[in-house]
Formats: C-alpha cells, sequence, structure tokens
C-alpha cells in the first residue's frame, strides 16, 4: 500500500507589510488597499509557469500557518469573534491551529512583472498573510464555480459588519508615509482587537511597515493615539 503522506515544498514566499499577527485581516479580500508581492524560490522562477495568467484577475493561494505549527491538534477551537469562550469544532472555523496548518486565500491580482532580478513577482491586492509566509501554490480564480453569493456564513461575521470612524489627529498622520495612509485606515476600521476586549482606556499597538501604531477605541470610534 502507497503512503498517503505527501511531502509539499514551498514555491515562493509573500512580503507584505504585516510583521506581525495582530492586526492582519481576519479574511481574505477585506483590505483592497493592502499590496504584497508574491516572490518564488529560484527553482520556480520561469516565467513560462506563469504563462496565462493574466488572463485572470483573482487568485486562490494555498498557504502555511508556519507561526502557528504545533505537535498536536484539538478537535475545537475558540474563535475570538465569540469572544474566545466558546468552542467551536476546528473544520468549521478558519483557525491557524489545524491537523495540518494550511491556508487558503483569494486575492486580486494587481500586476505581473515577468523580468526582475528575482524572476516573476505577483503584485496581489487583500491578502491576510503574514510577511514572509510560505506558499505551496497558486491556482486561477474561476468566479462561475468558486463564488457562491447564497452560501450560508454559519458563525461567522457577514462581510457587512459595521466599520470603525477612525481618527488620526493631522500632527500623527503627518508621520505615516503617504503611499500607507489608505490601507492603515482600511486596517483600523476592521477592527484589529480580539473580540473579547472592549476596553476603552486600553492602548493598543500594531505593528505595520516600519511602524508601530497606537490606538484606543471608544464605542465606534478608533483613534490614533501614537506612531513610533
Amino acid at each position: 500500500m502507497k503512503s498517503e503522506e505527501l511531502l509539499i515544498r514551498p514555491i515562493a514566499h509573500i512580503h507584505c507589510d504585516f510583521k506581525e499577527k495582530f492586526g492582519i485581516p481576519r479574511q481574505s479580500g477585506l483590505i483592497d488597499s493592502a499590496r504584497a508581492k508574491i516572490v518564488f524560490l529560484p527553482e520556480y522562477r520561469n516565467p513560462d509557469a506563469l504563462r496565462g495568467l493574466d488572463g485572470y484577475t483573482h487568485l486562490w493561494l494555498l498557504w502555511q500557518f508556519s507561526e502557528a505549527v504545533r505537535s498536536e491538534w484539538s478537535p475545537t477551537v475558540r474563535p475570538p469573534r465569540l469572544g474566545g469562550n466558546k468552542r467551536m469544532g476546528v473544520f468549521a472555523s478558519r483557525s491557524p491551529f489545524r491537523p495540518n496548518p494550511i491556508g487558503l486565500s483569494s486575492v486580486k491580482i494587481v500586476s505581473i512583472d515577468l523580468n526582475t532580478s528575482k524572476g516573476p513577482i505577483i503584485e496581489v491586492a487583500g491578502a491576510d498573510l503574514l510577511d514572509g509566509t510560505p506558499i505551496y501554490d497558486i491556482k486561477p480564480y474561476l468566479a462561475y464555480t468558486d463564488s457562491h453569493p447564497d452560501a450560508a456564513s454559519g458563525f461567522a461575521l457577514t462581510s457587512d459588519a459595521p466599520k470603525l470612524d477612525v481618527e488620526i489627529p493631522e500632527e500623527i498622520l503627518e508621520k505615516i508615509p503617504a503611499d500607507l495612509h489608505q490601507s492603515i485606515i482600511d486596517i483600523l476600521a476592521e477592527d484589529p482587537r480580539p473580540g473579547y476586549q472592549d476596553d476603552p482606556s486600553r492602548i493598543y499597538t500594531m505593528q505595520y511597515a516600519t511602524l508601530e501604531i497606537c490606538f484606543k477605541v471608544e464605542g465606534s470610534t478608533l483613534t490614533v493615539t501614537e506612531i513610533k
């Protein structure tokens, strides 16, 4: 009997401004202003492998929760959006703590550059991956079969969940590079805090690109208090 185990190796890594888990969008496609680049490993830097990819607008990325690898697994997890106390089945969630730490994300193609010093590079929007995450495969997204608008979403939040109003004082906004303004506002509007935390006096810190962004939340308003 043949072994059912499969050895898979990364074909690429993603490079983006998410340097830590806190602040990463909870789903792919939520933050269109956040950009990332897919850089292939040397043995996969063949432009022929991307032939025809320019005919698509979106991709599926198959990747590893590289910072969540564990030797054991649990059949249940505690989704943060349910308060962190209620358990749900791991297969009814998108928790990174899985029997096999595999993630699946749908991203939008921004550009494809076949001739860089690092081989072909794909720039994408809407990624929910940590900088340096290994990617195992890339597949084209097919709207006619991959999209199910009427599908039930279980306990997961819907895409029309209320967003926070983000306030950044002018003197703080001046410290943020102009090309990061929109992505930072969009990320903060999604409320990076765990669902079980709602302390208006608490100062949270999120690392994004080279910045440490400090903020607090009161009601539906998020206020940036400092940029380090």
